[in-house]
Order: structure tokens, then sequence, then C-alpha cells
């Protein structure tokens, strides 16, 4: 099985922000599950890099547009690195691939384009030409502000593909999510598309296009345009198909429409596979305000995870708020999911389990389940199971609310059971108990090491776990003893 799944290419007119890591996070956790379950994945991910604003801030730096993209450029190929990502890829729109694959793309769409001139309110921020009716004192809906400009554009004919697009989220409501993102694209589509402007002439900071002299690529067609070429386009279109079709592009719901409309219409266009979903998350806010740099509430990843720790900072960006919904970013709530969630509820566990397990000499595997321990045992052999259907929904929360379900499960059979008393005088049915919650404690492991590569590893070693296939959930464990086990979230 194939599995494809993408970022959006950042925009390097700024520094990288929490919402950055979000999104790179939650493509990374999807992609490590897939591995895990033996599919054969492509994950993306790097950096937009052309248009105007680009343009504009490395002129505002004193700098020359390249040597800036470059700068800004590395500032998000580190995060991955803070945040932990497991890309295949990290593409930059300046790549000559990418170059390549953008104007072949272009020519295969040339049957829907078309040359004329353009005049209108255009918002720089948003990349955009905005609407007369919709400019309110100068200002798009975005509240970016507009200028005037006049140019020569080539046009894409989006007003032709206005039923295809209909059509196919008609026939494939699962395309866009979640259903109230999917509702906002239906609702634009039926009120009316406009043919789109896709080429620039008053800057030349941009993709040229092919044998038109003096235009330069409007930069959603460019940015677009790097999902297939990470896949390898032109070059190996059949790679292209197969993992388009089975790809999640992970955007935010401000770009849903670009990609959930002009994407899958330019698609259509050149002939080329659809990708399966375009998933839009919501926004953070930081202590309830919009994050702003004058208010000094802007989340940095980088410092974040410094001081309280990667796996505990991932965990809690899944585990606050449903994934597609906005959320707060607030700092105590992060301390009270890492001492009640991790310390109290995971760590614990797995520290009293398994230090037991030592102190008595190892386990002894004893498979012969009573009715206090089946229920353990079948909830740990079925927790990939129920995994697998929520995370091919990007129920990220709903996946992690399914773990803690066995955890609480498994906290709760050490308090009946008591292993320590049973150790005085039926061993038999203290190995069946401990087995028990060994197995418990595996499922745990392979269920969080996609959202906490560090702690799935953690516990993978306490286990003497060398695979990393849910594979291993159906081996039953052998007689063996386990190296000493350390605080998983140790308390200051």
């Amino acid at each position: 099985m194939k599995f494809c799944v993408t970022t959006p290419i950042y925009y390097i007119n700024g520094e990288p922000h929490i919402g950055h890591a979000y999104a790179s996070i939650a493509a990374d956790i999807l992609a490590r599950f897939k591995r895990f379950d033996g599919h054969e994945v492509h994950f993306s991910t790097g950096t937009d890099e052309h248009g105007i604003k680009v343009a504009r801030s490395a002129e505002a730096a004193a700098m020359d547009v390249q040597k800036f993209s470059d700068i800004m450029s590395q500032k998000f190929r580190d995060l991955g690195g803070y945040i932990n990502l497991s890309q295949d890829d990290f593409i930059r729109t300046t790549e000559e691939r990418h170059i390549l694959s953008s104007q072949t793309l272009w020519r295969q769409m040339e049957k829907d384009i078309y040359k004329d001139s353009y005049s209108g309110w255009y918002s720089a921020r948003d990349e955009e030409y905005v609407p007369e009716e919709d400019v309110v004192d100068g200002k798009a809906p975005s509240g970016a502000p507009v200028e005037w400009m006049e140019e020569e554009s080539y046009f894409f004919r989006l007003s032709a593909y206005q039923d295809k697009l209909l059509e196919l989220y008609e026939k494939n409501p699962d395309f866009i999510a979640p259903v109230s993102r999917r509702n906002e694209v239906v609702s634009f589509v039926k009120s009316g598309l406009r043919d789109l402007s896709i080429s620039r002439s008053k800057f030349d900071w941009g993709i040229p296009i092919p044998d038109a002299p003096g235009h330069v690529m409007y930069v959603w067609v460019d940015a677009l345009t790097n999902y297939i070429t990470s896949l390898g386009f032109p070059e190996n279109i059949s790679r292209v198909s197969e993992m388009m079709e089975n790809c999640v592009h992970v955007v935010g719901k401000e770009i849903l429409r670009f990609h959930a409309v002009y994407w899958p219409a330019f698609l259509m266009s050149a002939g080329i596979t659809l990708p399966k979903r375009i998933f839009a998350h919501g926004w953070w806010t930081s202590e309830g305000q919009k994050m702003s740099k004058s208010i000094g509430n802007v989340v940095e990843p980088q410092k974040t995870v410094e001081k309280y720790g990667l796996d505990p900072v991932r965990y809690f960006l899944f585990r606050e708020i449903r994934f597609g919904e906005d959320g707060d970013f607030s700092e105590k709530a992060l301390q009270r999911r890492i001492s009640y969630d991790l310390a109290n509820d995971l760590g614990n566990l797995v520290q009293r389990v398994l230090a037991f397990v030592q102190k008595i000499g190892g386990l002894r595997a004893n498979y012969d389940f009573g009715t206090d321990e089946r229920p353990l045992f079948e909830d740990s052999r079925n927790l990939v199971k129920k995994l697998r259907i929520l995370v091919d929904k990007q129920d990220l929360y709903g996946a992690l609310e399914a773990i803690w379900q066995l955890v609480s499960a498994s906290n709760r059979f050490v308090n009946d059971m008591k292993p320590w008393e049973l150790a005085k005088d039926d061993e038999n049915r203290l190995n069946a108990v401990l087995t028990a919650l060994c197995e418990g404690i595996r499922a745990i492991g392979f269920g969080i090491a996609p959202f906490m590569p560090d702690t799935g590893r953690k516990i993978f070693d306490f286990l003497n776990l060398e695979g990393k296939s849910f594979g291993e959930i159906e081996t039953n464990f052998m007689d063996q003893t386990f190296p000493p086990p350390f605080p998983l979230f140790p308390k200051e």
C-alpha cells in the first residue's frame, strides 16, 4: 500500500511559528503511523519562495532576494529538526526540478489558458486579486491592505470547472475535511467562479512562463505544483498517479480555497490524478488572544520545545483540541497535560509495572487468561484496528483518546488485581496479570510512537522490542528479563 502526506510549503516572508509546527507535526504523525503499518510513504514539506511578498521582504532587509530566500528557507528546514520530522523530501520552489515541473504543468494546462489584461485591487499579503465588492476601507476580507494594479495577464478558465468541481465534491464527500470546511468550499463554488489571473508582469521574482517573456507565474500555480514535483513530475508520472490517489494535503484553513478549488481544477486541466483529501486545520490563539508580536504572545516552537520537551509539546497539540478546530495554546494547560496525562497516567503505569516485573526476576509469559485478564488483552490487541480507522479520518484527537482509554484501563487493572499481593501466593495468576499488562504497555507504545517518537522508542527499549511494525503486537511475549525502566516524564 502507498500513502502520501504533505504539509503546505511555508511562505518565507516571516519566521516559523507554532502554526507551521502544528501542520508539520500532524503530517509527521500520519506518515509515521502509516510506516509502522507497512505502507510505502512519501512525506513532503518545504518552502514557498516566489511572489511579491518575498521580493518586498528581501528589499526591506536590504538583501538579494535569492540570498534572503536561502536564509529564510533554512529556518524552516531547521524547524523540522526541532520537532523531529521524518519527511522524505524538503522542497524549495527555487529548485531547478520545480521550475521544470511548474513549466510542464503550465504547458499541460494551455488549452485552458488565454491572454488578456487585468485591472483591479490586489492584496500582496494574500497574493491574489480581490473583487471590488469585497474591498472595505482599502482592505481585503482578510484584513490585508490592497493596491490598484493594472497589467497584462494570462488567465486560467476556472469558470469552466465550476460544475466539474461541484460534481467532485458530491461524488467524493470526504475530498475536503472536516465537514464544516467542505461546506464553505461548496458554497463558494456555487456562488460562481471567475477566471483566474495566473501570471504577473509587474515583478520578476517567480518562475518564467514558457514562451512568454516578461511574465512569471502567479505564485499559487507555482506553489501548488510542489506536491507533484516532490513525487517526480514530470519524469515519473506513474508514481505521481499512484501516490496522489492516496495523498492527504494538510493545510491551514486560510489557504483551503487555493487547495480545494484551484488545485483540483489545475490537475483536471492537466490530466493528472487528484489527491485523496484536503484536510484543513484550525488556528491557534495564545493565552486566549490572537498571536501578535506587539502583544508578545507569539508561541515560538524552538523555545517551547526547549522548555517543556518535544514529545509533551507534540502530545499537547493534538490532545488539547480536535484536529480541524481552532484552539488556544496555554502554558498552564500544557503543564496540566504533562503532569496528569503523561507523568501520572502513562509514566506511572509503565514505571510501576515494569519495575515490578524486574523486581520478581522477569516476565514469565502466561496467556492462560481468566475473565479478568482477557478484556485488557483483547483491548490491547484491538487498539491498532481502532487507530487505523481514526487515523484514516485524520482524527488525531480521537486516536489519542483511544490510546488513553487503554492507559486508564491498564492503570485500573493494576489497582484492581494488586500484583504485589498475587506475588505472595498465586504465581500462575500473577504471571497472567503481568502478561496482560505488558501487552497493554506494548500496544500503548506503538500507539503513541507516531505522536511521541522518543517516548515510543523508550517503551520499545523497555520491552526489548527491536522491530517497529504493528505486526509486533500480534506476537506473544516470551519468558524474558527487561532492562531497568526509568521515569518517562520525570517530575522536577
